[in-house]
């Protein structure tokens, strides 16, 4: 690596710097993926929530437990292993008692879709009354505000 120069030699010192360029460009790839997929991973079951003009809940420190259910009516919870599967009546039972066990204020939410049968909606509340809950919560989405002309 020596170079010649009007009978001189020039000794070239070999570059030991590390190239971040493209790092920072795959890191702003991963970035976007990534702000784009958590969204879609925090719903879990998909459910078109019934219209309420009500007011929201205080919420504490903690997340609540929210049991959904689906227009077929099968029950999900949100503190499972599997979120988005099915879950079992007993098995919410127990799950919710053993939250209520170690968290006596634990907020507990119901996300029913709005064209479950009524019914499905009531038996996860009675559900949740046998694990020991006492307070429900039934979550809904704002209706569209009308524009006053």
């Amino acid at each position: 690596m020596n170079t010649v120069y009007k009978g001189r030699r020039v000794r070239r010192r070999r570059m030991s710097e590390i190239n971040v360029v493209p790092y920072i460009d795959v890191m702003l790839v991963l970035l976007v993926i990534f702000m784009v997929t958590a969204p879609l991973l925090a719903e879990g079951v998909k459910v078109k929530l019934p219209q309420a003009a009500a007011k929201p809940i205080k919420s504490q420190n903690e997340a609540p437990v929210v049991v959904t259910v689906d227009q077929k009516g099968y029950y999900y919870l949100n503190i499972n292993d599997k979120p988005e599967t099915a879950i079992e009546s007993a098995d919410l039972v127990a799950k919710v008692a053993a939250v209520k066990r170690r968290n006596p204020q634990a907020e507990i939410l119901v996300r029913g879709d709005s064209d479950a049968n009524y019914g499905s909606v009531v038996g996860a509340m009675v559900l949740l009354q046998q694990a020991g809950v006492e307070n429900v919560g039934l979550v809904t989405r704002s209706p569209p505000k009308s524009r006053k002309r």
